[in-house]
Formats: structure tokens, C-alpha cells, sequence
């Protein structure tokens, strides 16, 4: 075995990869959390039907996707290999003593949380990303006076497979900008009419405020930045951005759209 697959499979290795792929998610969340944040925006799901397209179509955030994939699995897995390693590593009764006495409820918890979060997340992913690539969706047509943005006119346009996913031209003697696009928009619209998807969703975020609590600090202690000087910002970011602003932005979309949509 070459000196680099010992190192990423020792112990320290294995919380390295755990560490790095944790960070990049981190990473990703506030990115996908900006352009979600695009769905109550009130112009009929138009602005959010483009971020959707351009996520899905740029090249560069293509090939970031494919990481993106890759760490969730890896990040998964390692995870899996480390619980076990732990399990096998101290007898159960010195095991559950010890992580009472010295360690907190979401570190205790992390592989409950982690779970929770993996069943979300190919929930999610079948629910959007896989409808929005295969599934026959209608499109949206939205017309835009070029004198008022604001003045958007939608209506539904039937699937067709050999559309465009997503189409602008401009007719200045019309006064508008037309625009046809997927409409991923009325996707999320009908799943968040369901009550028990959206309390899915609001739990799936609790799950990810605590993962992240413990999580976020837990990586940048494992890459050494474990000293007083960054420790505190680590500890505020960790807690005030990823435990409470994001979970709660992304928990208040589907409640959002389950009361007034």
C-alpha cells in the first residue's frame, strides 16, 4: 500500500476526508441557499426557473455537481467507517460513560443526524433534481414588458421534447422579453402543498443545524486551526451561520410556500 491510501485510511486520514468533504458542503449550502432564496422572489418562479437552468447547464457548475456528488457519498461513508472503528475500538459500557461525560448531545448524535440527513437528501434530490432532468415537466412562459420588469404575464406552456429548457428572445416593437423555461418553480410549488413533506423538510433542517453545530468546528479543529486566535470566529460562524441562518432560511421555504402559495 503506497504512503498516500495510508494516510487516508489511518484514523487521522479518514477524519481528514470527513473534515475537507464536510467543508465543502459547508461550502455548497450557502450557495445553493442563495440561489433557493431566488423562490420568493413574487415574479411566478421566473427568476428561480433561471438560477435552476443556469446550475444545471454552465459547464464549470456541472463539474462542480459531479464533486458535490462524490463528497456526499464519500462523506457518508467515512463516516460509516469511523462509527465502526469506534465501536470496535472500546468496550459499549466504557464507550457510552465516556461520550456522557465529556462529550455533547450532538457529538453523541452525529451518525443519527448524519442518517437523517442522507435520507433527506435522496428524497430531495429525487424530488427535484431528478424530476427537473427526466421527468416530463410543462413549461412556463413569461412575458416582460421591457418598460416595467415588474410586469411579468406567465402562463403554462405543454411539455415538448424537443424544447429548449430554457429560451429568451426580445421583441422590441411587442415592448417584451419572452421567455420559456422549465418550470422547476411549479415542482417545488406542489410539493410544499403536502403537510407532512414540508414538516419532512422543517425536521431535516433541525437535523442539519445540530449536524452542522458540532460539525463545522469539528472540521477546522481536525485541519488545525484549533488555536485561540481562529477557534472563536470558527465557533461563531459555526453556530450563528450554519446552526441557526441557514437551517432556518432553507426551513422557512417550504412553510412559506405551504401558507401563502
Amino acid at each position: 500500500m503506497s504512503n498516500f491510501a495510508k494516510t487516508f485510511s489511518s484514523s487521522l486520514g479518514k477524519k481528514l476526508v470527513m473534515a475537507l468533504t464536510g467543508i465543502f458542503l459547508c461550502t455548497f449550502l450557502i450557495v445553493h441557499l442563495i440561489g433557493n432564496l431566488q423562490l420568493f422572489k413574487d415574479d411566478a418562479g421566473q427568476a428561480f426557473n433561471a438560477y435552476a437552468y443556469f446550475m444545471t447547464h454552465f459547464t464549470p457548475i456541472k463539474v462542480v455537481s459531479y464533486l458535490l456528488y462524490a463528497s456526499i457519498i464519500i462523506h457518508a461513508l467515512y463516516a460509516l467507517m469511523i462509527t465502526s472503528a469506534n465501536k470496535k475500538a472500546r468496550p459499549v459500557a466504557y464507550a457510552m460513560q465516556a461520550s456522557n461525560q465529556n462529550s455533547a448531545w450532538t457529538s453523541r448524535n452525529m451518525g443519527i443526524l448524519g442518517t437523517i440527513l442522507f435520507i433527506f437528501i435522496v428524497v430531495h434530490m429525487g424530488d427535484f433534481w431528478w424530476k427537473y432532468h427526466n421527468a416530463e415537466l410543462p413549461y412556463a412562459r413569461y412575458e416582460i414588458s421591457l418598460d416595467n420588469p415588474n410586469d411579468i404575464q406567465v402562463s403554462e406552456v405543454p411539455y415538448d421534447a424537443n424544447r429548449l429548457v430554457h429560451s429568451e428572445i426580445v421583441d422590441p416593437q411587442a415592448g417584451k422579453k419572452i421567455i420559456i423555461s422549465k418550470d422547476l418553480y411549479k415542482v417545488v410549488q406542489n410539493a410544499f402543498q403536502t403537510w407532512w413533506y414540508v414538516l419532512l423538510y422543517v425536521i431535516a433542517m433541525f437535523a442539519l443545524a445540530f449536524h452542522l453545530v458540532h460539525g463545522f468546528k469539528s472540521a477546522f479543529q481536525t485541519i488545525g486551526w484549533n488555536n485561540n486566535r481562529y477557534i472563536p470566529l470558527v465557533r461563531f460562524i459555526g453556530v450563528w451561520v450554519f446552526g441557526l441562518l441557514i437551517p432556518i432560511a432553507f426551513a422557512a421555504m417550504p412553510v412559506y410556500f405551504f401558507l401563502f402559495k
